[in-house]
C-alpha cells in the first residue's frame, strides 16, 4: 500500500466526539513508552503525525487520522505507566474500554509491545481482556533493534507459547523497527487486506 494523503481529522476526550463512523478504523494501542508515536509516523512516513516524548503516558485523547481518504489511522491512550497516577491511569482505560468496546467500525486493534520485555502482566491482560471481548487484535513487536536476532527469537517465541496457554489460534503478529525502518510493508498489506474483504463483503 502507498500512503499518498494522511489528514489529522480531530482528537477526542471519549467515544461520542469521535468522528461519525464510516471508513474502517485500525487502532493502535499500548504501554507507555511502548514507541507507539515512533511507529505511527514511521508507518504515515512522516516525522510529525504522532508527538514522540521522553515522557510516558503522552497520549491522552483519541486521534483520529484519515489515511488515503479511505480508512482511519487511530492513536490511542496508552495504558500501564502514566505520570497522572491511578486515576489517570482509570481514566485512560475507561476512554480505551468505551472505545474499543462500542465502536462498531473497529476493523483491527493493532496491540504494541516491547520485545525487550519477557511477558509481561498488563501486556498479557490487555491482550486477554480484548480477545475475550472479540476485538479483532494484532500484536506488534516494536524496538527490534535493540535485540540480537536470537533474542528477538526467544522472546517472541515465549510471548506466543504463553498466549498460546489461553489460545488455540494466535493473533497476527508483526516485527518492526524503526530504525532499521522494518515491518511497514508487512502491516500497511494487512490493512490492505483487511479493506478489500471488507468492501468484498459488503
Amino acid at each position: 500500500m502507498d500512503i499518498t494523503s494522511v489528514k489529522f481529522i480531530k482528537s477526542s476526550v471519549d467515544l461520542k466526539g469521535c468522528p461519525k463512523e464510516g471508513p474502517a478504523e485500525y487502532a493502535f494501542a499500548g504501554r507507555s513508552n511502548v514507541g507507539k508515536s515512533s511507529l505511527l509516523n514511521f508507518l504515515a512516513n512522516t516525522h510529525n503525525l504522532a508527538k514522540t516524548s521522553s515522557t510516558p503516558g503522552k497520549t491522552r485523547l483519541i486521534n483520529h487520522y484519515l489515511v488515503n481518504d479511505n480508512w482511519y489511522l487511530v492513536d490511542l491512550p496508552g495504558y500501564g505507566y502514566a505520570r497522572t497516577g491511578k486515576k489517570g491511569r482509570d481514566a485512560f482505560l475507561s476512554i480505551l474500554d468505551d472505545y474499543l468496546l462500542h465502536r462498531r467500525t473497529l476493523a483491527c486493534l493493532f496491540i504494541l509491545i516491547d520485545i525487550r520485555h519477557k511477558p509481561l502482566q498488563s501486556d498479557l491482560s490487555f491482550i486477554y481482556n480484548a480477545g475475550a471481548a472479540n476485538i479483532p487484535l494484532a500484536l506488534i513487536f516494536t524496538k527490534k533493534d535493540k535485540l540480537s536476532f536470537t533474542a528477538v527469537e526467544e522472546n517472541l517465541n515465549l510471548y506466543q507459547n504463553t498466549l498460546r496457554q489461553n489460545w488455540e489460534e494466535l493473533p497476527p503478529v508483526f516485527v518492526t523497527s524503526t530504525l532499521k525502518r522494518t515491518g511497514r510493508e508487512e502491516i500497511l498489506a494487512f490493512i490492505e487486506q483487511s479493506n478489500a474483504h471488507m468492501a468484498n463483503a459488503s
